[in-house]
Parts: C-alpha cells; sequence; structure tokens
C-alpha cells in the first residue's frame, strides 16, 4: 500500500497539466476546434468551435458544447477507419502542474426532489 501510493505521488508536471487541462474542458473552460475528415477521400467533413468536451467512445465520438450560461448541444459523430478528427485547444489556459483539481457539485449528488404542499 506505501507502494503505491508513493507512485501515486510521482506525477510529472506535463501529466499534472494535462490532467487539470482535461479537467478544465469538461468544466466548459477551454476553446476548441474539432475537424473531422475522410481520410480517402481527403475531405473535410464537420467542423465544431466552442466550449467542448469531448468523450471518445471508440466508434463515436461524443461532443458536448456549451453554448450560452445555461444551454448546452451534444453532437455524435460515427468513427471509422476512413472518418476521424482533429481537437486542437484555441488558447492556452492557466493551470497549476502543483496541484490538482477537483470539482464537487453536489447538485449531480443529490436528486431534484419536487415539493407538493397541500392546497389552500
Amino acid at each position: 500500500m506505501l507502494a503505491a501510493t508513493t507512485l501515486a505521488g510521482c506525477v510529472s508536471d506535463a501529466d499534472r497539466a494535462s490532467q487539470n487541462l482535461s479537467t478544465a474542458a469538461d468544466q466548459f473552460e477551454v476553446e476548441r476546434r474539432i475537424v473531422f475528415y475522410n481520410g480517402i477521400t481527403d475531405t473535410y467533413l464537420l467542423t465544431i468551435e466552442g466550449r467542448c468536451a469531448i468523450t471518445d467512445q471508440a466508434i463515436q465520438l461524443e461532443v458536448t458544447c456549451k453554448v450560452a450560461p445555461d444551454e448546452y448541444k451534444k453532437h455524435f459523430l460515427g468513427l471509422s477507419d476512413n472518418v476521424t478528427y482533429k481537437a486542437e485547444q484555441l488558447e492556452s489556459v492557466d493551470v497549476s502542474v502543483y496541484h490538482h483539481r477537483v470539482i464537487f457539485k453536489p447538485e449531480s449528488i443529490l436528486p431534484e426532489i419536487d415539493v407538493e404542499t397541500g392546497k389552500q
């Protein structure tokens, strides 16, 4: 157990920055450009730009973008042997290499509760 704890503490600055950038992107803090193209026909199929989180599901890519304070759009794109994508970070983001980020959102843990009161 001590060895596992010691190894867990040996994260390089690059790894920590990468993890924190991924967390920032998942919180819609990073501007991205995602380009899909067909490798056989050498044509671009689609470009998505904005504050987008990416989930690669091997056969499809899920892109969720924040378009307004409480508005989101989700795109599903099929991947194949000839269709691939490139995701580019458009702006630099200040992340720490000394601390990791933990995002705690109580509203995602607690269920929504509808309260009904007696009629008056």
